[in-house]
């Protein structure tokens, strides 16, 4: 089985839709460091007690300080898997989806201390797990 390469200047199908979807990826990948840049913020503010949380909020389990934690740590792993996502390792692609995942229910669940901000990262963290599925790399069919 002979393998066809395009001649100089040509392009195939694969390689169009692969750079087409390669702005998605970088998007993604920018996005993750950011979401994950202020989960790092938010975790350590939480951690702290901060005053800008809404006062008395009530939790589904636990409290403030542990939920700090939780958005801590996945703000960490966002973060590197971020860099990975811009080496273009499929490694990193994948744990970048499971960490904006994880961020997503993280975030719900930490709604009734930043009701605004939750939902904005949520969103974003949406946005995220989109372009990482639809426009990461495909082998292509032989």
């Amino acid at each position: 089985m002979t393998v066809q390469t395009p001649a100089a200047g040509e392009t195939t199908a694969y390689a169009a839709y692969e750079e087409h979807g390669s702005g998605w990826v970088t998007f993604a990948g920018i996005m993750l460091m950011i979401v994950g840049t202020m989960n790092v913020i938010s975790g350590i503010a939480a951690i702290d007690n901060a005053n800008f949380y809404v006062g008395n909020a009530q939790f589904f389990f636990s409290d403030l300080n542990t939920w700090g934690w939780i958005v801590l740590i996945i703000g960490a792993a966002q973060l590197l898997s971020a860099l990975g996502i811009w080496a273009r390792n499929q490694f990193a692609r994948w744990l970048g989806v499971l960490f904006a995942s994880l961020n997503a229910i993280a975030q719900l669940l930490f709604l009734p201390a930043q009701p605004l901000f939750s939902l904005a990262l949520f969103t974003i963290d949406i946005l995220v797990i989109y372009g990482l599925i639809a426009y990461g790399r495909h082998e292509p069919a032989v």
